[in-house]
């Protein structure tokens, strides 16, 4: 199955139902000057940072993490229309409330090794396949090619029995200019590309979840309240100044919201009611709501 690339015009609709169906694809040119911007400002942090081994092999890679707390650009990819329109539709059917999950910047530089083809949702104990825990996306700090690391992907795979592993021909390079987007859910195998080029390959990962699951980057301990209180504010929710659902993640026992308010902490309040009509209609996070594509016979 090939990677689908489409144009930043395409609807929601169109992308919902390629994500649903390949696990991933790419938007090309989808916020080129954003892009820009951002890795303009995190360029300090990635020349700083040590080399490996991170999650990624070898010696020439370097992972930033932290992005929230390091560029006020980069906020403006993690609150992108697009990436939470998608998050919407993705996520939304099984939580009241998504989430941030992950930012951070993937480095890679000539001579470092492929990463292990796995899947995000793998840090959760839950056989495949199941509804999406995890959205997560890419943007191209960079041109990405197959040649200097490009991400590689099995599209598809999010659908795939738990014990299937890839083969070789069914691996393919996510190839997208600098300022595109490339999103897939954490169900799709996938992995960083060796960099066997002259080229660096930056990538600006940015991952969201389901609301009542851990996130895999502590925000809650990276954002105080101090900082949270200078952010967007959708963007200080996602991070966790909000309810991820009915009584889930209450302060004191009243909102976590009134933290980076003007208002101090009040009366107990568990839930808002919108929040609790959301959750009447919530699709039931169950097995047997995807059946799994078998193994082919060899």
């Amino acid at each position: 199955m090939a990677l689908k690339r489409v144009a930043a015009d395409t609807s929601i609709d169109d992308l919902e139902a390629i994500v649903r169906q390949d696990g991933c694809v790419v938007i090309e040119n989808l916020a080129d000057d954003l892009v820009a911007k951002a890795k303009s400002g995190l360029d300090a942090w990635i020349d700083a940072s040590p080399y490996g081994p991170g999650n990624f092999a070898g010696q020439h890679a370097k992972n930033v993490e932290g992005l929230v707390g390091k560029s006020g650009a980069a906020h403006a990819l993690m609150i992108h229309e697009t990436v939470l329109a998608l998050c919407d539709r993705i996520l939304l059917p099984n939580c009241v409330r998504y989430q941030l999950n992950y930012t951070g910047i993937m480095h890679l530089e000539p001579g470092n090794e492929a990463q292990e083809l796995h899947r995000d949702g793998g840090i959760y104990p839950l056989r495949h396949p199941h509804p999406p825990t995890i959205m997560a996306t890419m943007w191209a700090g960079s041109d990405f090619t197959a040649e200097n690391g490009g991400t590689r992907l099995v599209p598809g795979s999010h659908l795939w029995e738990h014990e299937r592993k890839a083969r070789d021909d069914e691996v393919v390079s996510a190839v997208m200019p600098a300022g595109s987007l490339l999103v897939y859910i954490g169900g799709v195998i996938h992995g960083g590309g060796a960099n066997t080029g002259n080229a660096k390959r930056t990538g600006i990962a940015i991952q969201y979840s389901l609301g009542w699951l851990r996130q895999e980057e502590n925000l809650h301990l990276a954002v105080p309240p101090d900082l949270a209180r200078t952010l967007p504010d959708r963007l200080a929710r996602l991070v966790g100044y909000d309810f991820g659902g009915p009584f889930l993640g209450f302060v004191n026992g009243d909102d976590p919201h009134r933290l980076v308010e003007e208002t101090a902490l009040g009366e107990r309040c568990h839930s808002r009611p919108e929040l609790d009509a959301a959750s009447k209609d919530l699709t039931l996070f169950q097995w047997g709501d995807i059946e799994p594509v078998p193994t082919p016979k060899s």
